[in-house]
């Protein structure tokens, strides 16, 4: 393990987590056809929205937010309830930028217990599942997450000789993979537990991870459709709240990108996994909460 990630490990070690009451959303604003902050905020009020994940300090955003009961990832402002602050979104131990991430971890960290926030707000980094050394079995694997980005549409599209999506979607009739004690019917599971047997092996077996990303694209590819998305969004939201085969009945908290299709972002996939067009209308039939 590089230094920085066991000095990371050793920090959010030290930090805990509140079990997972509800799913969240992840608000991007990579597109020109938007509605303003005010009507997301009240998009995310009226859907019974809790959550939200911005991946900046926008003012507008926070200015919107501010007053309402919706909790946020990302940093502290006046009136706005911040539930975790992400530094960084999937940097990798090689990226140049990389090195700044534990000490501008250890910033915010000690101006929240400044503040005297450090029992409501935590502070970690995103990662993404291709971190993982060995995933298969779950329990092969070794890393220190808290804030993870799962998705198995890809793991999926990277694989689908030995992948089945029914296993990708929470349709599997049956148990897939059997590792040890553990039987695994989706993905979705088997990926997160990979990060928790990490987290064992890192000296942290009672660390709660949130799962800041998890979607699943309508269009730009073979199995990017709108039932498949409504499928997965459908499922995961049902699911999460039973928690893991490792954790079960622990409900995970989990942030589903994303709230609108981003017009501005790289064409294909990247611009169809919103939960809402960007006229506000649901493109699924889903029920938050």
């Amino acid at each position: 393990m590089a230094p920085i990630l066991l000095l990371l490990a050793l920090l959010i070690s030290s930090l805990g987590i509140t079990e997972a009451q509800s799913t969240g959303v992840c608000y991007g604003k990579n597109g020109n056809n938007l509605p303003s902050e005010q009507e997301v905020v009240s998009l995310c009020e009226t859907n019974g929205i809790g959550r939200m994940r911005i991946y900046n300090p926008d003012q507008q955003t926070l200015h919107a937010i501010r007053g309402s009961s919706t909790e946020l990832i990302l940093a502290y402002a006046s009136d706005v309830k911040f539930r975790h602050i992400a530094v960084g979104n999937e940097v990798h131990p090689g990226d140049a930028n990389a090195k700044y991430v534990l000490p501008a971890m250890q910033n915010v960290h000690n101006a929240i217990v400044a503040a005297n926030l450090q029992d409501q707000i935590k502070v970690s980094t995103a990662i993404d599942t291709t971190l993982l050394g060995i995933s298969y079995p779950p329990s092969n694997d070794s890393f220190t997450p808290l804030l993870a980005n799962i998705y198995p549409y890809f793991s999926y599209t990277n694989d689908p000789q030995s992948i089945s999506l029914e296993y990708a979607l929470f349709t599997e009739a049956g148990i897939v993979v059997t590792d040890g004690q553990y039987g695994y019917q989706n993905l979705f599971d088997a990926l997160l537990d990979s990060l928790y047997s990490a987290l064992e092996k890192a000296g942290s077996p009672n660390l709660q991870i949130v799962v800041s990303e998890s979607g699943w694209p309508s269009e730009g590819g073979d199995v990017a459709t709108v039932n498949n998305a409504g499928t997965y969004y459908r499922n995961l939201i049902n699911h999460v709240k039973q928690g893991t085969p490792k954790k079960s009945g622990q409900a995970v908290e989990t942030f589903l990108f994303s709230m609108f299709d981003e017009n501005l972002k790289e064409a294909g996939i990247e611009q169809h996994f919103g939960l809402f067009l960007p006229n506000k209308q649901p493109k699924y039939q889903i029920t938050f909460g």
